[in-house]
């Protein structure tokens, strides 16, 4: 199996054909998932770091109103796209080994130039794939450096091999200015394996989401790197990723300048932001969770025995929440933030 640009085996053209293949979904759509919420609150977590190491950024420079490049690794079909606009960012450059969700992803940005009279930040967008191909030799400016490098949900793609970790992180690197930061979110390889030892078996999951691995290699230690599962995430996600050993990826990225300076489980970053005047807004603003009672529940009644004792422990008539299947698939993940020292 060879990968998209044709260098060698891998899982390259597997992951990049299932993304490809997702159908688009509309506003309407999407409001109708069953993972709706989930979805919505994936976003809020995104946007809530992604403002975070922005503010981080202005605040680094001298007058606080310097132009903000962006380097979105694992763009997708563009679905951040709006949150670089809403943060007022000046140049945004997107690169996805999925060609198809690259041409989708500018047919995006160019509607959102259309209704937004064209005052939108630059933006130029690329299939590449980050673990075997060089991310610069692609851009306009070559030698353009970043002060932000984005990659959400995409970085256990690159734990398939050594070479292509190291690849990845070379990319990462050298397109980060001196000061500029990393930043992503990536499951928790800690509490996966944690969760299938209790499974007693080579899968665990719920209605929402499942994690399956081969089943000679349960009751084994995992390797470094090549620890393949399969994850699927009703209506988007059924691919193999791979375990994301975290030492390993720390002591590999501090090989090219870069240094952890932050890595939080979803529901710690979530405690810790939900009340703060910006989360709170925000949570609201994308509908983040859903309002319990309401009169519609996406999961079955039992799905939230958890909000019914918050709300009769707060006396509070409504509560904001997620079906427990669906808090269970999020707490899978981590966020994490890295700043190039040299």
């Amino acid at each position: 199996m060879s990968g998209p640009s044709g260098e060698g085996s891998g899982f390259g053209n597997v992951v990049a054909k299932h993304y490809d293949n997702l159908p688009e979904r509309g506003r309407e759509q999407r409001s109708e998932s069953r993972i709706y919420f989930m979805r919505n609150f994936n976003n809020w977590m995104k946007s809530t770091l992604m403002n975070e190491y922005l503010e981080k950024v202005k605040n680094s420079q001298e007058d606080g109103r310097g132009r903000i490049r962006v380097l979105d690794m694992g763009c997708g079909k563009g679905g951040d796209l709006q949150k670089w606009q809403r943060a007022g960012v000046s140049h945004v450059v997107g690169v996805d080994i999925a060609a198809t969700s690259i041409e989708q992803c500018k047919d995006r940005y160019h509607e959102m130039k259309g209704r937004n009279r064209d005052r939108v930040y630059a933006g130029e967008f690329y299939a590449v794939d980050c673990t075997k191909q060089r991310t610069r030799d692609f851009y306009r400016d070559k030698d353009i450096k970043f002060d932000l490098v984005s990659c959400q949900f995409a970085l256990h793609y690159c734990f398939e091999s050594l070479p292509q970790a190291e690849c990845m992180l070379r990319n990462i690197s050298e397109n980060l200015k001196k000061g500029g930061f990393f930043i992503g979110t990536t499951p928790d390889s800690n509490d996966i394996m944690a969760r299938l030892q209790s499974s007693g078996s080579n899968t665990f999951g719920n209605s929402v989401f499942s994690v399956t691995f081969p089943p000679e290699s349960v009751g084994k230690t995992p390797p470094l790197f090549g620890a393949q599962y399969s994850f699927h995430l009703t209506e988007v996600v059924d691919c193999p990723e791979f375990l994301v050993h975290f030492p390993t990826l720390v002591k590999l990225a501090e090989k090219f300048g870069l240094m952890m300076i932050g890595k939080q489980r979803f529901q710690n970053y979530f405690q810790q932001r939900k009340d703060q005047t910006e989360g709170s807004k925000l949570l609201n603003r994308m509908s983040a969770l859903e309002t319990f009672p309401g009169h519609k529940q996406t999961g079955d009644e039992d799905q939230y025995e958890h909000a019914k004792e918050f709300r009769g422990a707060q006396g509070s008539e409504q509560v904001g929440t997620l079906s427990r299947d669906e808090w269970e698939a999020l707490t899978i993940y981590t966020v994490f933030a890295f700043k190039k020292m040299r």
